[in-house]
């Protein structure tokens, strides 16, 4: 296994630049630019020499195991300058580091059981979070909640599994007589939770992949008007020409601590204009996809055929009289967002930490093996229940030994 190393803060100028160096020669290496190294996890200032003075700067050194990559880490936080950086970097190279691929720190945690895939995903969607529900969704994850979650159910499902070993092999002992009501107890409150938790799944994915609402309505509606409104620039071109919208324009926001992205879609009418009628077509295709409508006309009516039981149906140009929004003074837009976010908000309300499908199907996977009848044989209910755990090691990326044996020495004293 080669040692690595990259620059952990964006480049350019700066406070300070932190390159980190991770690998079985990291120690080594650290040692040579910086002499013997601080106690583990403690930052002293340090010179870095490679036949010259680079810089001097703070060194941190992390033991094999107790890093983020698993092996042990040296960090350098130097000052912020590119020419400062590319020096070190070329020290590090000259003592036999390489350079890291994308990702390569993470892969390696995975990869020595530091970190859970789980919690890998977590954190990508952390670094590509827009919006405060996202930071704190993919917080929970990365703080080990989901692992938490599916070893507590994976204690439970240990427990079952010791018992049917017990009453299978060792029948002729002193055991429980309620053993089997306690197996399927067990089983059941699991495939309880399971369920529970994938009810919450689509809430949860939704403030992951963040929410749609298209602007739909006919020509001179006023809808490029209010995007640029809500956006407050000019995003989208506003003319008095019908038909000027002809693509669909984004614009992506934090409404409320969610993420929303406003679709400008074209006016929707008959037309003999090939690029027109295209942007129609794909204007109902995305509105029909979207999580929430807003229908603008100046008399207030709904395109009917996109209306939705959530959609606001406004009447727009209110600057010119009489009720609803106008994307000229302001009226009634602040309320309209308020609006949204609540109805955006309610459909989120029961979000769990099961963010994506492949963890959706694990649990799928393992809640269909736990819907069996009271009726099963021992050794296939015994089958089932290693399925169903090994389906929640999965769900976060681990796969775990088989520990029933061990269970069943520690609650049972058996053979004396």
């Amino acid at each position: 296994m080669s040692t690595i190393y990259a620059e952990a803060t964006p480049p350019g100028r700066g406070g300070i630049s932190v390159v980190r160096l991770s690998g079985p020669e990291a120690r080594l290496i650290g040692e040579a630019l910086a002499g013997p190294l601080p106690e583990a996890r403690r930052a002293e200032l340090r010179s870095l020499r490679d036949g010259e003075l680079i810089d001097r700067g703070l060194v941190i050194r992390f033991d094999q195991g107790s890093s983020f990559t698993g092996e042990e880490v040296v960090e350098f936080q130097i000052h912020g300058a590119p020419v400062v950086v590319r020096r070190l970097e070329a020290a590090l190279r000259r003592h036999g580091a390489r350079m890291a691929e994308p990702g390569e720190f993470t892969r390696r945690g995975l990869m020595s059981g530091a970190i859970a895939l789980s919690e890998v995903e977590a954190l990508s969607d952390l670094l590509s979070a827009e919006s405060e529900a996202q930071r704190q969704q993919a917080m929970r994850v990365m703080s080990g909640e989901l692992v938490r979650w599916t070893e507590s159910l994976r204690e439970r499902l240990v427990r079952a599994g010791a018992l049917i070993e017990v009453s299978v092999d060792f029948a002729d002992e002193e055991v429980p007589e309620d053993v089997p009501a306690e197996v399927f107890d067990l089983l059941k409150g699991v495939r309880g939770d399971i369920l529970a938790a994938l009810a919450g799944y689509p809430a949860a994915e939704r403030i992951r992949t963040g929410f749609e609402v298209a602007i739909v309505g006919p020509p001179n509606a006023g809808k490029s008007s209010l995007l640029n409104r809500i956006a407050r620039r000019e995003l989208a071109l506003v003319s008095d020409v019908a038909g000027t919208t002809r693509d669909v324009i984004e614009l992506h926001t934090d409404l409320g601590g969610l993420a929303v992205t406003f679709l400008d879609t074209a006016g929707l009418r008959k037309t003999q204009d090939h690029v027109e009628f295209l942007g129609v077509e794909r204007a109902l295709d995305r509105a029909r996809n979207a999580d929430l409508r807003i229908h603008l006309s100046e008399d207030g009516q709904p395109v009917q055929d996109l209306l939705r039981h959530d959609d606001l149906v406004l009447r727009t140009k209110a600057d010119l009289g009489g009720d609803g929004i106008s994307a000229v003074s302001g009226t009634g837009i602040p309320k309209m967002l308020e609006e949204i976010k609540d109805r955006l908000s309610q459909r989120v309300a029961g979000a769990g930490v099961i963010t994506r499908r492949r963890q959706a199907e694990c649990l799928e996977s393992a809640a269909e093996a736990l819907d069996m009848g009271s009726d099963l044989h021992p050794e296939l209910l015994a089958e089932t229940v290693r399925h169903t755990s090994q389906r929640l090691t999965e769900v976060v990326g681990r796969i775990a030994v088989d520990d029933y044996l061990d269970e069943i020495f520690s609650r049972f004293c058996i053979g004396k």
